[in-house]
């Protein structure tokens, strides 16, 4: 056999087999009992199960309440009106799309402590309605406070970071609190979730962002069926070895210790006081543990900069289950949860002298404020901050 036709025969052999994988892997992937056995928590598991599901329901992000963002995927829409959602609970957002029916205004009242709040749909409050959440139930025990609450369903920090750069910041938050869920970590280590995501990677120590802007999604139905289903088989067989060898749990915190870290930063940038709040959930609410290992890890980002809190609301669940109440063992929490956690917060945040509780700021005297000041030497300057923080988007 000549040399070409030994060339012309590798060829046809490889295409062939790759032909032939390509159709076992699409017939896998296409039978419902062995394709959820192929499911991980990577982003072809993710992005093939958002395009069943849309394939015939529409162009819709994840939630008929979302829409396409092109800087984090998807934010919930602005200005829904009792919208019904979760067995029923009302929905509403403000004109910038935040849960609740209240806006705000950028520039704050000098006389309010204004406490922005960051998360995933633990504090966003899928499932419960718009007076349920933790941050509604404290806005409620600090009637003298503003509480915002940017929580956003399905969000990893890596997105939370961005809203927070984007939008956040000219909140003049005086405290900026990350709701802080050990589930986020690993959504900062994908490209797809709920949607396709941005994502930033680690170059030389330094974060990049990259996967912006996010596509459309009537750009991923319209070229999904072109894409080889051998991808994904590579990336579920990738991301098995990955954890089985420790690697993903590394990547995970690496990342993850830098998103939070950049997220401190930018929050003592304008003054603000960054606090991590941990918070339980499933079976973890009633672990009999002093520290769990999740817990050593969020402790662990504010061994690394000091001028960042942290603490944890699981105590708190403790104390509750101590006193004989019980709490769900899966999925999100019912109003019952959200109030330990916002029972939680208002007790740190005035044990730490964060907060004057609301008798103490009755009793106080006229034109002596209403929280007790930021030290500009040490979180710096408002003013100069914004300027800052908007040149980096």
């Amino acid at each position: 056999m000549s040399r070409k036709k030994r060339l012309i025969f590798v060829f046809v052999t490889i295409a062939f087999s790759a032909f032939l994988f390509e159709a076992v892997a699409r017939l896998a992937f296409s039978i419902p009992q062995i394709g959820k056995r192929l499911e991980a928590n990577e982003d072809y598991t993710y992005l093939r199960n958002w395009v069943r599901e849309h394939q015939k329901a529409g162009t819709a992000t994840y939630y008929s309440f979302d829409m396409y963002d092109p800087s984090k995927g998807w934010k919930p829409r602005p200005n829904l009106k009792d919208e019904k959602a979760w067995n029923d609970k009302i929905l509403n957002t403000n004109s910038k799309g935040l849960r609740g029916k209240k806006d705000f205004p950028y520039p704050k009242n000098k006389e309010k402590l204004r406490i922005l709040i960051l998360g995933d749909s633990f504090t966003f409050g899928d499932d419960v309605g718009d007076d349920e959440t933790y941050s509604a139930y404290l806005q409620a025990m600090l009637p003298d406070a503003e509480i915002i609450n940017m929580g956003v369903h399905g969000y990893g920090h890596d997105q939370m970071l961005i809203l927070f750069k984007e939008e956040g910041v000219k909140y003049e938050p005086d405290i900026v609190l990350l709701g802080f869920l050990q589930l986020d970590m690993s959504r900062n280590t994908l490209d797809f979730r709920d949607f396709a995501k941005p994502r930033f990677v680690l170059e030389k120590g330094e974060l990049k962002l990259t996967g912006i802007p996010v596509p459309r999604p009537e750009e991923i139905l319209q070229w999904d069926w072109a894409r080889p289903r051998l991808i994904d088989f590579f990336s579920l067989l990738r991301h098995r070895i990955k954890k089985t060898l420790g690697l993903q749990q590394r990547e995970m915190e690496k990342i993850t210790s830098a998103i939070l870290l950049e997220l401190i930063r930018s929050a003592e940038i304008i003054g603000a006081l960054p606090i991590l709040a941990y918070l339980p959930r499933g079976k973890e609410i009633a672990m009999d543990i002093a520290v769990t290992d999740d817990e050593k890890y969020m402790f662990s980002i504010c061994r690394l900069n000091p001028k960042a809190k942290c603490f944890s609301t699981r105590p708190y669940f403790a104390e509750k289950i101590a006193q004989g109440q019980t709490f769900k063992s899966g999925g999100h929490w019912e109003p019952s949860g959200h109030l330990v956690v916002a029972e939680a917060i208002k007790r740190y945040l005035i044990e730490e002298g964060h907060v004057l509780a609301p008798q103490r700021i009755e009793n106080q005297r006229p034109g002596t404020g209403r929280h007790p000041p930021f030290d500009e030497s040490k979180h710096g300057s408002t003013d100069a901050a914004r300027s800052s923080l908007s040149g980096e988007n």
